[in-house]
């Protein structure tokens, strides 16, 4: 499991001890690095379970709130697990404890553990899962795809930018494969091997509502999760010249990628304040796949 590194403890000399923050302080925090008005309509991001007036002490990381997720970080004593994916996107009747998420919720509870979730606002906002995906790939002049209706110009679903220098469309998806951590389904591309592309639009998650946009902006190719058959054969037909191609990649990889950066920055923004926190990355891997089988396999 990888971890921040943990701040310096205050000495004797210090003249601004450090405190532990009350759940709202890191609400607040939040709030300024992923602002809950960037996330999508349909969406449900925010605080979950949790007393506001709780200390923090230590807050937990991870792509989605499965079992094994929150069991690790209850295990560990946080006192915030903080998810990418949401546990209630979907209007629920009961938390009874004979079901996943109500033994999630439970189990949250009787542990102190408050539960936490940035979805498409972390997509949208700067320095987001769109921004750290473009920023490891090395892509320059990057903007949105869709830029957030009030956020500002750098907010906004997925980016736009370009390669230093171009590359074939294989060796860009080998680069792919191998910024990603290690999942069943690797990486599946759409186009001539040896296509050259520099021009890369991409969506961490999944992306084909801006199958269409990546199109528009002349994008080489288009790099997401989550692609189904009928949008996928769509976007291709609607091509004369085969661009934007295609890359697929596992939903759970395209958005861990983001986790480290963010409890950096989270870590950096309480120290600023005054602060001090232990933060961790679950090192769980929560793709729901766990073989493939192919050709010749």
């Amino acid at each position: 499991m990888a971890q921040t590194p943990e701040p310096a403890a205050p000495t004797q000399r210090d003249e601004h001890p450090r405190q532990t923050p009350s759940l709202q302080d890191v609400l607040d925090v939040v709030e300024d690095l992923w602002p809950a008005g960037l996330a999508e309509d349909w969406d449900s991001v925010g605080l979950v379970a949790g007393r506001r007036d709780a200390p923090v002490r230590s807050i937990h990381f991870a792509v989605d709130p499965v079992q094994a997720v929150v069991e690790e970080a209850c295990t560990a004593q946080a006192d915030l697990l903080i998810t990418h994916h949401p546990l209630l996107l979907r209007p629920v009747h009961s938390v009874e404890a004979g079901t996943f998420k109500g033994e999630v919720v439970h189990r949250l509870i009787e542990s102190g553990c408050a539960l936490l979730t940035a979805h498409t606002n972390g997509d949208s906002a700067v320095g987001g899962v769109n921004d750290v995906l473009a920023e490891i790939l090395g892509l320059e002049d990057v903007r949105p795809l869709q830029q957030a209706p009030d956020g500002l110009g750098e907010e906004g679903l997925g980016r736009i930018g370009t390669l230093p220098q171009g590359t074939t469309l294989g060796d860009f998806a080998t680069t792919v494969f191998s910024i990603l951590p290690a999942v069943a389904g690797g990486v599946r591309v759409a186009g001539d091997r040896e296509a050259f592309v520099q021009r890369v639009a991409l969506c961490g998650g999944a992306g084909d509502s801006l199958l269409s946009t990546a199109r528009e902006v002349e994008a080489d190719v288009f790099l997401t999760a989550d692609l189904r058959h009928h949008p996928a054969s769509e976007a291709r037909e609607a091509v004369l010249d085969g661009r934007p191609y295609l890359i697929d990649v596992s939903h759970f990889a395209s958005e861990w990628l983001w986790l480290p950066a963010a409890a950096q920055a989270l870590d950096r923004a309480l120290s600023d304040r005054g602060f001090t926190v232990d933060v961790a990355v679950s090192g769980i891997n929560t793709d729901p796949w766990d073989f493939v089988i192919t050709p010749g396999r």
